[in-house]
């Protein structure tokens, strides 16, 4: 470890925090570098630091303080060292292992990748975790905001974001699309047309069950009840699909004793009803929906191709029910129905399922609606890149927008803690802008650090705050009665309204 970064000294108050037995060691005085933030960042941060301090202090009384160590990015850093992204403050982040950082504007231009993924992708940030849920007072346009209270693990080195791309037109593209035409998909009439542009959508393994991995062993870390796996596996089957497949592997091969799949629920409630339903039975029941779906294609197609034809003659053209399936497809159901009810039917039977942690999966746009129509469902989402995205920002418009979002990008040894809106430059200075989505990733972080007594004052102080209708111009616009305040007064009622709420360690 360097004794300063960027030229810049670390604090002589402070200590690194460190990692050591597969866990970081923080101690009560740690260095936390931070990233100001371009346009709208400086009002934030400077509304940010005075909050996280007074719920440190008053936590604390004195007994840990952070030391703070600012790292430069975006615009501020190509202004001292024409560098929009300093090797040594990527160097500064990787040794003190914790950082907390405002928006940073991708700099415009070709061959210039976000800073922001720039920063996940070199230090193998894997999980951008998403928590999402309602505080009071705080204007929504769903009827029942607290409803949705879910945190989305995303995985965030991998899918389009890995940035494989080749523009149209140039040799590059043309040679890889005359190789997939030419041999990967010879004999095919399917073929890339010679005008695209290309880009590959990779999806590992070992990425995906790291990612599952973390959102699970938060789900037992934090009581949480479901774990959904959101993919777009009906279309992309080799990609999504595999997120999807590799997502239940490792669920229920590491953590056995702690969960249950939706469908093994099903099979295990079955039985929990009926002791003496046979396996044929289970599986009939078990896949009731699938075998009368089959069925209704079936009777759906016979009327397309004869729209004379009676009930009855149709009836007679579809086989009636799983007893006259194929003999395979029969042998396959009662094989899955089999192999549940002998591995786990002892440990989670008899009701015991219903408190395990369970892990289903959803389509990626069917999640959408669900997080409207019924939020208390979703629990903890897992999802690949590009889907998390997605899902992360319209979750967050149901709850005050992204204003009050926070986010975080964990690794096993690091964790960056980051506003996830943008810059908003012509706000810039003005001292008007919500700082809530970089106060609640502080939330964030203190929870990460192990200090929960200070984020709880803040999430607190902050619900207060709102309760009071003393609110910046994003709010006060949609509550009526509110009085409009600036970023650094909002920061102010905050911290006065630390007093009202006792949440000193003990």
């Amino acid at each position: 470890m360097l004794s300063a970064y960027n030229q810049v000294p670390l604090p002589a108050g402070g200590a690194p925090i460190t990692f050591k037995g597969g866990k970081i060691q923080v101690p009560d005085n740690p260095i936390i570098p931070y990233i100001e933030g371009d346009g709208t960042g400086r009002d934030i941060w400077a509304a940010s630091v005075r909050v996280f301090d007074a719920a440190v202090e008053r936590a604390y009384k004195g007994k840990r303080k952070i030391h703070w160590y600012e790292v430069f990015a975006g615009e501020k850093a190509f202004a001292k060292f024409g560098d929009w992204m300093p090797q040594q403050s990527v160097d500064a982040i990787r040794d003190l292992r914790v950082a907390i950082k405002g928006p940073l504007t991708t700099p415009v231009g070709g061959g210039f990748r976000s800073l922001n993924v720039t920063l996940r992708q070199v230090l193998d940030l894997y999980s951008c975790i998403r928590p999402v849920r309602y505080y009071k007072g705080v204007p929504s346009p769903v009827k029942n905001p607290d409803a949705l209270n879910v945190v989305i693990f995303r995985e965030n080195t991998e899918d389009v974001y890995i940035g494989m791309e080749w523009k149209q037109g140039t040799p590059e593209v043309k040679k890889l699309i005359d190789f997939i035409n030419t041999e990967m998909l010879a004999g095919k009439t399917l073929k890339l047309r010679e005008d695209s542009g290309v880009g590959i959508k990779p999806i590992s393994i070992f990425g995906t069950k790291r990612l599952v991995r973390a959102a699970v062993q938060h789900a037992i870390a934090r009581n949480r009840k479901t774990v959904t796996l959101v993919h777009k596996g009906n279309i992309q089957k080799f990609t999504e699909g595999a997120f999807r497949e590799w997502g239940y592997e490792l669920a229920t091969q590491e953590f056995r004793d702690h969960v249950v799949t939706e469908r093994e629920s099903w099979i295990l409630d079955n039985k929990d009803k009926n002791p003496n339903l046979s396996v044929e039975e289970n599986a009939t029941q078990e896949f009731r929906d699938h075998v009368v779906t089959e069925r209704e294609s079936w009777i759906l197609d016979n009327k397309d191709k004869n729209p004379n034809l009676s009930v009855e003659e149709n009836a007679a053209q579809v086989e009636p029910g799983l007893q006259f399936a194929p003999e395979k497809f029969k042998q396959e159901l009662y094989a899955e129905v089999r192999g549940v009810l002998e591995i786990i039917g002892k440990s989670h039977g008899n009701g015991v399922w219903k408190k395990k942690i369970m892990i289903n999966d959803r389509i990626a746009d069917s999640i959408f609606q669900q997080v409207i129509i019924r939020p208390a469902e979703y629990d903890i989402l897992a999802t690949s890149n590009l889907n998390g995205d997605y899902i992360s920002d319209a979750c967050a418009a149901q709850v005050g927008g992204l204003g009050i979002a926070p986010g975080a990008n964990v690794g096993d040894e690091h964790a960056v803690f980051e506003a996830t809106h943008g810059t908003a430059p012509k706000y810039a200075d003005k001292d008007v802008i919500n700082p809530g989505s970089v106060m609640l990733s502080g939330v964030m972080m203190l929870d990460h650090l192990g200090w929960s007594e200070a984020a709880r004052l803040i999430e607190d102080s902050m619900e207060a705050t709102i309760l009071q209708k003393k609110v910046t111009y994003d709010f006060e616009r949609q509550m009526p009665g509110a009085t409009k305040v600036k970023t650094s007064e909002f920061a102010g009622f905050m911290i006065e309204n630390m007093g009202k709420v006792h949440k000193t360690a003990v």
